[in-house]
């Protein structure tokens, strides 16, 4: 009996060093440069300068758009951010589901319509733009904009924040839970 006790604490010792000495499993993530249809990926990359289009994609990790690049995502889900520096364009359209917050920053046009986001932050972006019918758990910021950006019909749980953009943005329709603030006082 002593010996068989032996035997399964010296196999659960093992086995337990064994797990300890597994390396880290990371995410794996996908380059777009074309079209992902409906299917799930981890973590997903639009490389610089390339067109990326999905289409009922599923990502559990973050979207990331590089410099030039263009983002059109259509009934996608996405469990972390969207995250878009010195972009072409960025779409995200038709009941989009962003579990984190989508984050436009320093490139070219956008529209964000008929989506869930965390929240939205949108900084020294040009060209006309659109935040539409959406869902949004805690803040839109939009600053620094030129070109002009249309917020519309977003119901928003935080604040609603437009500073240094030109023009002001325009728009109308916002419920808004926290404060409209500066050029969104109105909206």
């Amino acid at each position: 009996m002593r010996q068989m006790m032996s035997v399964a604490v010296l196999s659960a010792m093992m086995f337990g060093s064994l797990a300890m000495a597994a390396p880290p499993v990371f995410a794996e993530e996908t380059s777009c440069q074309g079209r992902i249809g409906a299917r799930t990926v981890d973590n997903l990359r639009v490389p610089q300068g390339s067109n990326c289009t999905l289409n009922g994609t599923t990502v559990k990790g973050t979207i990331k758009v590089e410099r030039g690049a263009t983002l059109q995502a259509k009934g996608v889900r996405v469990v972390g951010n969207v995250q878009a520096e010195n972009h072409k364009y960025v779409s995200i359209v038709a009941s989009s589901r962003i579990g984190g917050s989508i984050q436009i920053d320093q490139g070219g046009a956008f529209q964000v319509l008929d989506s869930t986001a965390a929240g939205i932050q949108v900084k020294s972006n040009t060209g006309a733009s659109t935040l539409r019918d959406n869902r949004v758990n805690s803040d839109i910021q939009v600053f620094s904009h030129s070109g002009g950006v249309d917020i519309t019909s977003n119901s928003v749980d935080g604040n609603l924040q437009c500073k240094e953009n030109s023009p002001a943005p325009t728009g109308g329709g916002n419920v808004v839970q926290g404060n409209m603030e500066d050029q969104c006082e109105n909206l």
